[in-house]
């Protein structure tokens, strides 16, 4: 079986909603991730890409018709190389590059462009059709923007409710307090900060042109426990009772606009694109579980990454957890086990956000270069997914030495 190397990734600056990148549309978005992939290749003839594989979890605007042969035709590529569109919600950009590294085990390629991208400000309205024309009530229209849309009534009511109360729940079955959560989100800003103003991201982003944002919008510097304990809460109201509401919009990931990438490529890649891999492979992993406690679902995906990849918690020596929400960002690494100082050391989506389709490779990229940058041998990416759903992907550090076998 032919091994599978993250060569490159490279990322957007994060807008924030209605805001830095809102003007841009996400097949540009898209475009200009690839564009800046085939840049980065110094030995890189185009024609030997085999396929180009994006995520997006929209799908039902100006991404509508497969973003990602869309971005490769309006990044100039070749005519000749396919592309496809993986919806795997917020876990599509990480299903594409879970895909590709499969093409490349079987044989089937050698260099395969992966990424996602997501404007959640342009996600447009949306009217459903009716069984009969001309109606005579009025219709409701729906947002694309984010969670459940135009929901089939046989659907069990538990699955359907918000992605906030599903993390009420979730805390309340964990036991996860509002303190926590404050401090969680706080860690994530300013770890995001100090990685910034370290240089960290320099390599990992490039500005989209005609935009003035050079780094994530929604950072906030300085944030604090204390600070973040005075914002209201968004999905239950606030009390001292056992039901009352800990998620906020502090403590939460916002609404973002970006797009990601990276190169998957077999040992051969190598020498197609100039470059040296970063890290291999080694493991991957799918897990559902009950919809409304969705933000759960990476743990066992990562169990599952970590046995394929014949390696167990105690090796790991970075996570790249992707925070949908304070709440089930802890519940995951208590279950784990883990020390919380490994998680997210460059900061997380709380503070640099979390266009959908984007943040799969966001985090697998961040990962690869964090252990390029400490040396340690494994690492884990994971995120969860809407609906019940987590991916995970176990990398092995190539400086650190690549071990037979997947």
């Amino acid at each position: 079986m032919n091994q599978a190397f993250v060569y490159d990734a490279v990322r957007t600056p994060f807008g924030k909603f209605g805001s830095g990148l809102a003007a841009v549309r996400p097949d540009d978005l898209a475009a200009h991730v690839v564009r800046e992939s085939v840049r980065r290749a110094p030995g890189l003839d185009v024609e030997r890409i085999d396929e180009v594989v994006f995520g997006n979890a929209n799908g039902a605007g100006e991404e509508n018709r497969n973003v990602a042969r869309m971005a490769t035709l309006l990044a100039g590529l070749p005519v000749s190389i396919p592309g496809t569109t993986v919806n795997r919600l917020c876990g599509s950009s990480l299903d594409a590059a879970i895909i590709a590294s499969r093409q490349i085990n079987a044989g089937d390629a050698d260099l395969m462009l992966v990424g996602g991208a997501e404007s959640m400000s342009r996600a447009p309205w949306v009217l459903p059709k009716t069984s009969k024309p001309y109606p005579a009530g009025d219709m409701t229209l729906a947002s694309t923007t984010l969670g459940w849309r135009l929901v089939n009534p046989a659907m069990n009511k538990d699955w359907t409710i918000s992605l906030g109360e599903a993390t009420e729940r979730l805390r309340e079955k964990y036991g996860i307090t509002r303190e926590r959560q404050d401090a969680f989100a706080a860690d994530s800003h300013n770890l995001a900060d100090a990685a910034w103003n370290e240089g960290f991201y320099d390599s990992l982003v490039t500005a989209v042109p005609g935009t003035d944002l050079v780094r994530d919008e929604g950072i906030r510097a300085g944030s604090s426990a204390e600070k973040l304990a005075g914002l209201k809460t968004v999905f239950r109201p606030e009390s001292d009772g056992p039901d009352g509401g800990t998620v906020t919009a502090g403590n939460a990931s916002p609404l973002s606009d970006g797009a990601s990438a990276a190169w998957i490529g077999s040992e051969a890649a190598s020498s197609i694109l100039g470059l040296e891999p970063l890290a291999r492979i080694a493991g991957r992993g799918a897990h559902g579980n009950d919809p409304q406690f969705f933000g759960f679902a990476p743990v066992e995906a990562a169990n599952k990454a970590l046995a394929k990849a014949g390696i167990g918690w105690d090796q790991v020596g970075a996570v790249e957890l992707n925070e949908a929400f304070a709440a089930q960002s802890l519940a995951c690494v208590d279950a784990w086990g883990i020390d919380p100082a490994i998680v997210n050391r460059h900061g997380g989506a709380i503070a640099m956000g979390h266009p959908l389709g984007a943040s799969g490779t966001r985090i697998l990229g961040t990962l690869a270069r964090s252990l390029q940058a400490s040396g340690q041998r494994w690492g884990v990416a994971a995120i969860c997914i809407g609906v019940g759903q987590g991916l995970a992907v176990v990398l092995e550090n190539v400086s650190a030495g690549v071990s037979e076998g997947v």
